[in-house]
C-alpha cells in the first residue's frame, strides 16, 4: 500500500473464514498504508489467515473483548506513527472482521474525517441483512445514546467507524467488550465533537438464532448496559470519587 493518512484496525476473534477476504478488500482503500488485525484470543487460524493476506497481526493471549482489541490496534498505530516521526497522526478506520469483500466500500467513511467535516463517522449499511435477533441490543444502545446526548443514531452498534487520533484519545478508555461503540459515541458527543453517519453498501455476516448466537446477544446486551450505566452522572461521580480516594490512600 502507498504512504497515506489512514490506518485500518480490524478486531477479530475466530474469523478464519472471512478475515482473508476482509483484509484483501480493505488493503485497497485509498490512503490506507497500515492494516492491523488484532486477534483477540482466537482458537482457529484467524492470525495465520490475516498474515497470509498481508495484514500486520497483533495477538491477545486470550479474549479481552472488542474495546480492548480496538485500543490495542490503535496503540500499535500510535507507535508506528511515532517511529516514523509523522507530522500528523494517521486517522483510524475500524472495520469488523466479517465484512469480506464489502470492506472495499469503506472509503466513504474516511473522506468526511479527512476533509475536516467530522471527528468520527459511523457507517449505516444500505444493505440490510436479516438476523435472528429481535433488536433488543440495538434498541438499548440507541435509546441510551439518545437519552445521554439527544442524538438518535440509525445504527448505533455499527462497528465501521473512522475517527481522528484526537477523537480516539478523547474517548479513552473505551467501554469494555461490546459496549465500546455505544460508549464511544456518547463520550465524543458529550465533548462537542462532530459525529456523522454515512450510508455505505456494506454488510457483515448475519447472526443466527441458535444457542451460541443467543448467548452472544446476551453478552452484547450486558456490555451495552454497562457502558450506558457507567456514563450516568451519578455513577461517573462515584467512580471519580473512588479514584481520588485511592490516589490519596497511596500517597
Amino acid at each position: 500500500m502507498p504512504n497515506g493518512d489512514v490506518a485500518i484496525v480490524i478486531p477479530a476473534k475466530n474469523e478464519s473464514g472471512c478475515i482473508r477476504a476482509t483484509v484483501k478488500a480493505a488493503a485497497d482503500l485509498p490512503g490506507a498504508d497500515v492494516l492491523i488485525v488484532v486477534d483477540d484470543g482466537s482458537r482457529d487460524d484467524t492470525a495465520a489467515a490475516a498474515e497470509s493476506a498481508g495484514a500486520m497481526v497483533v495477538r491477545h493471549p486470550r479474549n479481552w473483548g472488542k474495546g480492548a482489541a480496538m485500543e490495542t490496534g490503535a496503540e500499535a498505530v500510535r507507535l508506528l506513527d511515532r517511529t516514523e516521526s509523522r507530522g500528523a497522526p494517521r486517522h483510524l478506520l475500524f472495520l469488523d472482521a466479517d465484512l469480506a469483500e464489502s470492506a472495499g466500500h469503506a472509503a466513504a467513511l474516511v473522506q468526511p474525517v479527512r476533509d475536516g467535516q467530522a471527528d468520527m463517522t459511523i457507517a449505516v449499511f444500505s444493505e440490510r441483512v436479516q438476523s435472528g435477533g429481535h433488536g433488543f441490543v440495538v434498541g438499548l444502545s440507541g435509546a441510551g445514546i439518545r437519552r445521554a446526548t439527544g442524538w438518535a443514531p440509525a445504527q448505533p452498534l455499527n462497528g465501521q467507524r473512522c475517527l481522528t487520533r484526537a477523537a480516539f484519545e478523547a474517548a479513552r478508555p473505551l467501554a469494555p467488550g461490546w459496549g465500546a461503540e455505544t460508549g464511544l459515541t456518547i463520550d465524543l458527543l458529550r465533548q462537542g465533537m462532530r459525529v456523522v453517519e454515512v450510508e455505505v453498501p456494506m454488510a457483515h455476516r448475519p447472526t443466527g438464532n441458535d444457542w451460541p448466537a443467543q448467548v452472544h446477544r446476551a453478552r452484547q446486551f450486558a456490555w451495552v448496559a454497562w457502558a450506558l450505566a457507567s456514563r450516568e452522572p451519578a455513577v461517573q461521580s462515584a467512580v471519580q470519587a473512588s479514584r481520588h480516594a485511592l490516589r490519596r490512600a497511596h500517597r
